[in-house]
């Protein structure tokens, strides 16, 4: 059973970087595709990014293409989520999700797409 543990959320002003981190434990990461989702209180969870394994490809959500950066460390069982020039609607738990199964590119952003999900990081984005 793999187990995600995010980390790295906090309360930060707009336009502040921050970085989180899902480390992975209990199985192989290396061969997973790792996504993030966020929700905010009274809204849909919804996809922020997602990264495949092998030769990595990205996909980022509209709302934070050219501010959030994914990237995974094979060698740590680590993924990462730099986030620059933050703003107040970035405010949400963050979750990081995992799939070993092969996703389609216009499913990367489906919840059902992962089957391994962590109990998320809070980022509060102060304006």
């Amino acid at each position: 059973q793999l187990q995600l543990a995010e980390s790295g959320g906090g309360l930060v002003q707009a336009g502040d970087p921050l970085r989180l981190s899902c480390a992975a434990s209990g199985m192989s990461f290396s061969v997973m595709t790792i996504a993030w989702f966020r929700q905010d209180a009274g809204k849909e969870r919804e996809f922020v990014s997602s990264i495949t394994w092998g030769t990595p490809t990205t996909y980022y959500a509209d709302s934070v293409k050219g501010r959030f950066t994914i990237s995974r460390d094979n060698a740590k069982n680590t993924v990462y989520l730099q986030m620059n020039d933050l703003e107040p609607d970035d405010t949400a738990v963050y979750y990081c999700a995992a799939t070993p199964f092969g996703i389609l590119p216009q499913n990367m952003q489906l919840e059902t797409s992962y089957r391994y999900w962590g109990q998320g990081t809070r980022v509060t984005v102060s304006s």
